[in-house]
């Protein structure tokens, strides 16, 4: 039993009591047919290769489904609602199973979001825009703050808010990441253009095969070049000294967001850049911790 507890992982015991993450709540594990399991409507995770289920299949064809899959009970009597293991649920049918072991949990709407989620986000199953599409969903639909978000899926605020930035590319360079085309980095360094210089970025960076760094700094040069003269200190312009452009680096890393330094190393200035009123208070908590 203790090996089934390890195998839901620590963000699914900690949102479910622990007896019931063990199956030791009386009702303990369940086998019930393929058929009478629905999705998730909530799955975060949206991309499943095909390849990699296959490989489930045949592992589960071998040894059978080692972890049970969470369920929450359906409308209909005898129906359940997949919460978690909708992987091995698929896999399950492939491999030809008729019926698989389950817990059976009473869960909230947003309870379901969330420890899809937790699972997904544990097993680094879900694509940058899946994260940033569950955590919208957990903001927006039922109202948690980007650090409760933070607190149930593991994670810094810093990281939640920033990977929400991402539901702000252009379709183009969505589409890009979600092909594997370009790495986080390069969508995080596009965020700071206009959606139709995103696209234009996206070309260059396919062009020249460009690095993340590469991509830094060409955005740094566009904004550069297009702000208006009078507001020109709002746009940045990269030290002419190698060791700031390397400190600016740093601070970007470590702050997750744009950073300008301006002046040479005796005397200057360094601006932090945000983009939200939920960005502009986790730089505050960052800097005044």
């Amino acid at each position: 039993m203790s090996r089934k507890r390890a195998g839901l992982g620590r963000g699914l015991s900690a949102l479910l009591p622990q007896e019931e993450a063990s199956g030791e709540s009386g009702r303990g594990i369940l086998y019930v047919p393929l058929d009478a399991i629905r999705p998730n409507p909530r799955q975060p995770r949206q991309h499943m290769t095909p390849e990699a289920l296959e490989e489930l299949a045949a592992s589960i064809r071998e040894h059978g489904v080692l972890q049970p899959l969470l369920v929450t009970r359906g409308e209909r009597p005898g129906t359940y609602i997949l919460v978690a293991g909708e992987r091995r649920w698929r896999a399950a049918r492939a491999a030809g199973l008729e019926r698989v072991p389950v817990l059976v949990r009473e869960l909230t709407e947003r309870e379901r979001l969330e420890l899809a989620l937790v699972e997904n986000v544990q097993r680094a199953d879900l694509n940058p825009l899946e994260e940033a599409e569950a955590y919208r969903q957990l903001h927006e639909e039922f109202g948690l703050s980007h650090a409760e978000i933070a607190r149930r899926v593991g994670k810094s605020r810093v990281a939640v808010t920033n990977t929400l930035r991402l539901l702000k590319l252009s379709k183009e360079v969505k589409a890009a990441l979600l092909a594997g085309e370009i790495q986080e980095g390069h969508a995080r360094a596009l965020l700071a253009l206009p959606g139709e210089k995103q696209a234009r970025a996206l070309e260059e960076i396919r062009r020249r095969g460009l690095t993340v760094r590469q991509t830094e700094a060409l955005v740094r040069r566009w904004l550069q070049q297009d702000a208006p003269s009078p507001s020109s200190a709002s746009a940045g312009q990269e030290p002419s000294d190698p060791h700031l452009r390397e400190v600016a680096r740093r601070l970007e890393r470590r702050f997750g967001t744009r950073v300008d330094i301006r002046g040479n190393a005796n005397r200057g200035r360094i601006v932090l850049h945000y983009f939200s009123e939920e960005e502009l208070q986790s730089l505050l908590e960052r800097l005044l911790r």
